[in-house]
């Protein structure tokens, strides 16, 4: 099993005992579709199966779970590489392929041309109903549905919460954009129909993470960092429901309030 984190020895500056403290792993993982690399990813070597799924839907290679056939994840010398077969070859329905390596930090790396950096984005429904009182729960009990986060103190996660704000599923990873890929995936194979909940997510809300949210169809999305005005454009025009800077003392509604109740 590959580990997720492991223990390092440090001193704290003014004190003269070392500590032992956990650092999580990161790994370059190749996402690699029928035979053919199609980018590299920097990530927490952790539910890739779901990273294989969400990653696809969001970065366009699929529209829906059944264009998949199989994924295996396999372990290389040099990180994790997964395999996917598509029901249909994706080189007769996609662009060239990123062929370069992502940081886990990044959303942009490998996008070859600027009219390609602000994608069309769909429209949400509007199904949704949400009480304020549901988004507050959802929020104080996030940090309870990360272990990888309590040992290492430094990871993201994306996780989701039904009307009443019970969450139901959390995904991590030392990568913003890793971790609601993987959270998005995890919904899809589980058959989660978006218009019955809400996404939370630690980091802040930048343009990407609205973009893979609508790619699913998530109607609300609860950031506990502000957002970029690039994200409130597109939340604009995709009717999403925007909440930023959610903290347990209090939230911020930027786009689409008539969904909150």
């Amino acid at each position: 099993m590959t580990r997720l984190a492991r223990s390092v020895p440090a001193r704290r500056l003014g004190q003269a005992e070392g500590v032992s403290l956990a650092v999580p792993e990161e790994l370059p993982v190749a996402m690699v579709y029928d035979d053919v690399s199609y980018a590299v990813m920097m990530a927490t070597p952790a539910d890739l199966e779901d990273f294989a799924y969400g990653f696809s839907l969001t970065d366009g290679m699929i529209a829906h779970g059944g264009e998949i056939d199989r994924v295996a994840v396999n372990p290389t010398d040099q990180g994790m590489e997964i395999a996917i077969t598509l029901a249909d070859s994706w080189l007769e329905t996609t662009a060239r392929p990123r062929r370069l390596t992502a940081g886990s930090a990044c959303g942009l790396c490998g996008v070859d041309a600027l009219a390609k950096v602000k994608p069309v984005i769909e429209t949400v429904p509007r199904r949704l109903s949400v009480p304020r009182a549901s988004i507050v729960a959802a929020v104080r009990d996030l940090a309870d549905h990360q272990p990888l986060n309590r040992e290492t103190h430094s990871v993201h996660a994306a996780a989701w919460a039904d009307t009443a704000g019970r969450i139901l599923l959390a995904r991590e990873d030392i990568g913003r954009h890793n971790a609601l890929d993987k959270l998005v995936g995890a919904l899809m194979r589980a058959g989660i129909d978006p218009a019955g909940g809400f996404c939370l997510i630690t980091s802040r809300c930048s343009y990407e993470m609205v973009q893979k949210a609508v790619a699913y169809g998530i109607e609300m999305l609860v950031a506990v960092s502000g957002p970029s005005g690039l994200a409130l454009d597109l939340a604009a025009t995709a009717g999403l429901t925007l909440v930023a800077i959610a903290r347990d003392d209090g939230q911020t509604v930027f786009a689409g309030g008539e969904r909150i109740t």
